[in-house]
């Protein structure tokens, strides 16, 4: 399993990130709120968030997680007690709250109980799957390395399956805040299309497009 973990304090990110390394996990740890924001797409399965970093703050990337990830756990790390902060988290989508200081072994329990995905592999069907902790499509056992917007647009299609994705949000989540004429997405489609061989990427009239698979 793949975890991002955002602590400013180096002496406790350097201690959460070896005892969960101990554990098996794999984890990306961020001193930097901006580092970690850039990073929340790499296929994480879990996200452990301090709100008072450097840059850009713990509450702004949970929103931003929230944007595409809907049922990925978040558990939110403070030293603060403020009702207002605490009730904004959880208003946000966070999944639990831990309240600095605390010991480690209180936040493996917590990533125990929240965060044990059993599968970092999502099948297209019994054949094809997308591996999240390599970022590789592997298809009739032939794995396919994809460039950063071919990963991001697929992660996206995962994360939202058979919902109908708009050419806005694809647009805000691909090309990360830059503009993407319409013709650049469609390009962008047709090679994933390729890619995957079967047409699990349906078009939606005037409107984005659906990833059917079940």
């Amino acid at each position: 399993m793949k975890i991002l973990l955002l602590e400013d304090n180096k002496k406790l990110n350097e201690a959460i990130t070896k005892r969960l390394k101990l554990k098996g996990y794999n984890v990306l740890s961020f001193i930097d709120g901006k580092e970690a924001y850039e990073k929340i797409t790499e296929g994480f399965s879990c996200f452990i968030l301090d709100i008072n970093v450097p840059n850009i703050d713990g509450i702004k990337i949970l929103k931003k997680i929230r944007e595409f990830y809907s049922s990925l756990p978040v558990i939110i790390i403070s030293a603060s007690v403020e009702l207002d902060v605490i009730k904004e988290a959880y208003d946000f989508g966070c999944n639990d709250f831990l309240k600095k200081p605390f010991f480690i072994d209180e936040l493996e329990i917590k990533i125990e109980k929240l965060c044990k995905i059993q599968n970092d592999k999502i099948y297209f069907d019994e054949n094809s799957y997308f591996d999240f902790k390599s970022a590789l499509v592997v298809i009739n056992n032939q794995e396919i390395r994809l460039t950063k917007k071919e990963k991001l647009l697929i992660n996206l299609f995962l994360t939202k399956k058979n919902q109908v994705i708009s050419y806005e949000s694809i647009e805000n989540y691909v090309w990360e805040g830059n503009f993407a004429s319409l013709e650049s997405i469609r390009s962008l489609i047709r090679r994933v299309r390729k890619i995957l061989e079967k047409d699990y990427i349906q078009t939606v009239v005037d409107t984005g497009y659906i990833f059917k698979i079940t």
